[in-house]
C-alpha cells in the first residue's frame, strides 16, 4: 500500500483545527486582492495623483515589513495558536478602523488602518503555515500545506469581485458622461464634498463587514481546541540566525530578488487599473483584466512546479526573469491594448 493511502493527510481529531486554520488562507487573499483596486478608487476619490495614492500599498506591504520579524518572535515564545489569535485581533482592528477613517474622510487614517490591519495579516501568514504543516504526520505535510494553500486564490478572485461589484461598481466618482469625461470632475465643491463622503462610505462598508467575520473567525479558533505547537528553541537569539542565514550567498541574494519580484508583483496588481483608464476603460471594468492576471499567475505557478522536475530551479528563475524584463518593456513601449495585454 502507498505512503499517501496508509497515513492521512489530515488526522480525524484535528480536522476542525484544520478547516479553521485554513479559512486564514483566503482570508488573507481577500485582503490583498480587494486592496489593489483601492488604489485607484482612492485615487478618483481623494483626487489624489499617482504618487500619492501608491501610499496605499506602501501602507498596506510595509504592515508586512514591520510586523514579519515580531510574528516570528511571538510565535517561537508563545505557541501559533496564540499568534493566530493576536494576528485576528489586528486583522479586525484595522478593519474595523474603516468606519472611523470615513468619518473623518482623512487619507492618513485609511493608511494608518490598512497598516495596522497588515500587522495582522503578518502575524497570520508567519504562524499559520508552520501550524498546518505540524498538524499531522511529517511525510504528509506538504500535501497538508498544498491543501489549505489552495484556498488563498478563492479568498484572491473573492475579493476581486466585491472589489468589482460592490465598491468600483457603485463609486460616483467613477462616473463619465456620453463623451468619456469625468462627471465628479465638473462638480462644484459642495457636490464633490457630497459624492466624495458617500464615495468613501463605499469604500468602508465591505472592511468593516470583513472585520465582524474576523471576530468571528477569532472566537471560533479561540474556543476550538487547537494542538499546542510552537516554533522550536534551538537557544539562538534571532539576531544571531539572521546573522547567520545572511552569510548564506544563495540565501541574501534571493532575498534581493524576492524584493525586486514582489515589487512587480504588486505594481502590476495595481497599476492594471491606471493603465486601462488610460485606454478609456473605466475601473469596475478592468477588474476582469486583473482576474485574468490574476488566474494566469495561478496558472503559472501549477505549470513551473511541473517544470522544476525537469529544469534547474536556478536556470527556470532565469528564464522567467528574462521573459519578464521582455514583458514590461513591452508594457512600456507598446501601447494601447497592446500594452495591456502585455501587462
Amino acid at each position: 500500500m502507498s505512503q499517501s493511502k496508509s497515513t492521512p493527510v489530515v488526522p480525524k481529531e484535528l480536522l476542525l483545527p484544520f478547516v479553521l486554520i485554513t479559512t486564514l488562507f483566503a482570508l488573507w487573499g481577500f485582503a490583498n486582492d480587494i486592496t489593489n483596486p483601492m488604489v485607484s478608487a482612492f485615487k478618483k476619490v481623494l483626487e489624489l495623483n499617482n504618487t500619492q495614492a501608491s501610499w496605499v500599498q506602501m501602507a498596506f506591504y510595509g504592515g508586512y515589513f514591520t510586523m514579519a520579524l515580531p510574528a516570528a518572535i511571538f510565535a517561537k515564545k508563545y505557541s501559533y495558536k496564540k499568534g493566530i489569535l493576536l494576528g485576528l485581533a489586528l486583522y479586525a482592528i484595522g478593519a474595523l478602523l474603516f468606519y472611523p477613517a470615513a468619518a473623518y474622510e482623512e487619507f492618513a487614517f485609511f493608511l494608518m488602518a490598512l497598516y495596522i490591519l497588515t500587522f495582522g495579516l503578518a502575524f497570520l501568514e508567519t504562524t499559520a503555515n508552520p501550524f498546518i504543516l505540524a498538524m499531522g504526520p511529517e511525510e504528509t505535510a506538504t500535501q497538508r500545506l498544498n491543501l489549505a494553500q489552495a484556498f488563498n486564490p478563492i479568498g484572491a478572485l473573492s475579493g476581486l469581485y466585491i472589489a468589482q461589484n460592490f465598491i468600483l461598481g457603485s463609486l460616483q466618482s467613477d462616473d463619465i458622461d456620453a463623451s468619456g469625461n469625468a462627471i465628479y470632475d465638473t462638480l462644484s465643491e459642495t457636490a464633490k464634498a457630497s459624492v466624495r463622503s458617500a464615495d468613501l462610505m463605499v469604500i468602508r462598508n465591505p472592511y468593516v463587514i470583513l472585520g465582524l467575520a474576523i471576530i468571528v473567525v477569532f472566537v471560533l479558533i479561540a474556543i476550538v481546541k487547537m494542538p499546542e505547537k510552537k516554533e522550536a528553541d534551538t537557544g539562538e537569539s534571532i539576531g544571531n540566525t539572521i546573522g547567520r542565514i545572511f552569510q548564506v550567498p544563495k540565501f541574501r541574494e534571493g532575498v534581493i530578488a524576492q524584493m525586486f519580484y514582489v515589487g512587480a508583483q504588486i505594481m502590476c496588481w495595481t497599476y492594471i487599473y491606471q493603465y486601462a483608464e488610460t485606454l478609456g476603460i473605466d475601473n469596475r471594468s478592468a477588474v476582469p483584466y486583473a482576474m485574468t492576471a490574476l488566474v494566469i499567475f495561478l496558472i503559472g505557478r501549477w505549470v513551473c512546479t511541473f517544470l522544476l522536475q525537469y529544469i534547474d530551479a536556478g536556470k527556470l528563475l532565469m528564464y522567467l526573469s528574462l521573459l519578464a524584463i521582455v514583458f514590461t518593456l513591452g508594457t512600456i513601449f507598446l501601447e494601447g491594448m497592446t500594452g495591456l495585454y502585455i501587462l
